[in-house]
């Protein structure tokens, strides 16, 4: 019997992530480490929930994978102390456990906000690209907060009189649409709700452009029959001419 060859191991990402990986059996984190490892991700080791919630108050993560049968505080409860955490509490989490389990395993791991459930063994490549989604929103987070940043220089900007903020700030506008479209496209089943909040930043952002009354980039997005700035007015139409004024637009003289 052929077996069907595993899809190739998305390339890394050129600036890492963390990923944190929770099991109290050392040779289950060095076996999970090696085959994250051509992701090419900084990986940290917990061997109890008590020491991944220290690791997360620590340093921020893209993804935790953690092992339910655990004694003391086992997967369940160290899932939900994460995510009741405000500093913790949007860490996606993919729960693993062994064969024969219970079957209600899986329901109690979506219940404490598990992003998703695997049972070992686990194909690498399962795994790997199951990650990799992951990584790929946190990436996506990262770029969002950077655009959220240079929103805060503009309005800086703006505050003191810069004569190029309006062309910054619609530069900015579409950064987010940009973004607010490979959440939609790409980023998992947590992607839709990551794209609201980022639509709602490009409305603020858009409010903010048509309430300083400055001609932007920005306006384009809005209208897409806009002209571009810098462009040239089309004429006026013929019912909107002045009928006082000659064919050459000046005024006409009384010739009585």
């Amino acid at each position: 019997m052929t077996t069907a060859a595993a899809p190739p191991t998305p390339p890394p990402a050129p600036d890492p992530a963390s990923i944190l990986i929770v099991d109290d059996m050392e040779e289950n984190l060095v076996a999970l480490a090696a085959v994250l490892g051509p992701l090419g991700q900084r990986v940290v080791f917990a061997h109890s929930g008590e020491e991944a919630l220290k690791a997360m108050l620590r340093q921020q993560f893209a993804v935790v994978l953690l092992d339910i049968l655990m004694p003391g505080m086992d997967g369940f409860e160290t899932a939900a102390n994460i995510k009741r955490l405000d500093q913790t509490k949007d860490v996606p989490i993919i729960l693993l456990t062994g064969q024969g389990i219970d079957p209600d395993y899986a329901y109690r791991g979506y219940a404490v906000g598990a992003a998703d459930f695997l049972a070992k063994p686990i194909e690498p490549w399962i795994l790997r690209t199951k990650v990799n989604v992951f990584l790929e929103l946190h990436r996506k987070n990262r770029q969002l907060a950077v655009q959220a940043e240079q929103l805060q220089r503009l309005l800086l900007a703006e505050q003191s009189g810069d004569a190029g903020f309006g062309e910054r700030l619609g530069d900015v506008t579409w950064r987010l649409v940009q973004i607010e479209s490979l959440l939609r496209e790409r980023a998992g089943p947590t992607g839709p709700a990551l794209a609201d909040q980022v639509k709602s930043l490009e409305t603020s952002v858009r409010n903010l452009t048509r309430h300083g009354g400055r001609g932007t980039r920005e306006g384009a997005a809005q209208d897409p029959g806009g002209q571009p700035p810098g462009a040239t007015p089309p004429p006026a139409p013929e019912s909107a001419r002045d009928p006082a004024a000659g064919d050459d637009g000046t005024a006409r003289q009384d010739r009585r």
